[in-house]
């Protein structure tokens, strides 16, 4: 068995993980889910060993909001031809997971358009915050200049910051962008009113 990397080592691995991902997101999510834990195991167990055997594949980072019942699964990708093409590999795995942790499912795709690592990788227990938001989008990349030169350095230089990462669907103008920190209580220092704060592994 591989060995964890050390804390330098995660931070350097999970930086230039952020760097390669040009990258194409596929993010399912279950609502009014009931047994999170047992869809950390299946993911841990059949989803991943599937996926670190399709071309593409760059990572995969799963969170959970424990009260509001919602779980979440965000793989990474090359492209969109390597995302689209492991569809029918993983709808199985979306159909046990529906009948394991309960609740609906929904697919989204998405372009990573930013991201960024602190000195601290995110882990298991880390805290993250989801911020969605919709815009015309024709806005797209107005928006993404005003986030990259105001948003992303003040949240940067927030006390317990980890992590940042801000995906796009360019036809739907549908936003999501995923603040990690390390605590509950750092998050909520700038977490948006509208933010869903979510806990769990968050492996980049």
């Amino acid at each position: 068995m591989a060995r964890r990397p050390t804390r330098p080592g995660r931070a350097a691995e999970a930086r230039r993980l952020m760097d390669a991902y040009v990258a194409l997101g596929c993010r399912p999510t279950w609502t009014m889910a009931s047994i999170i834990d047992a869809g950390v195991e299946l993911v841990r167990d059949k989803v991943l060993p599937l996926l670190t055997e399709q071309k593409g594949y760059r990572g995969m980072a799963v969170s959970a909001d424990r009260d509001g019942g919602v779980f979440a699964v965000l793989s990474l990708w090359d492209t969109a031809e390597d995302r689209d093409a492991t569809e029918s590999i993983l709808a199985p795995s979306r159909r046990e997971g529906a009948e394991i942790i309960g609740g609906d499912v929904t697919v989204e795709t998405f372009e990573q358009l930013a991201a960024e690592v602190g000195e601290s990788p995110p882990g298991p227990g880390s805290a993250m915050f989801v911020t969605r938001i919709s815009m015309d989008p024709d806005k797209v990349d107005d928006n993404l200049a005003f986030f990259t030169s105001d948003v992303a350095p003040r949240m940067k230089a927030s006390p317990g910051f980890q992590a940042l990462r801000n995906m796009m669907n360019r036809s739907t103008g549908d936003w999501i962008r995923c603040a990690s920190f390390a605590s509950a209580s750092a998050a909520a220092q700038i977490a948006a009113p509208r933010s869903a704060t979510m806990t769990g592994r968050a492996d980049f």
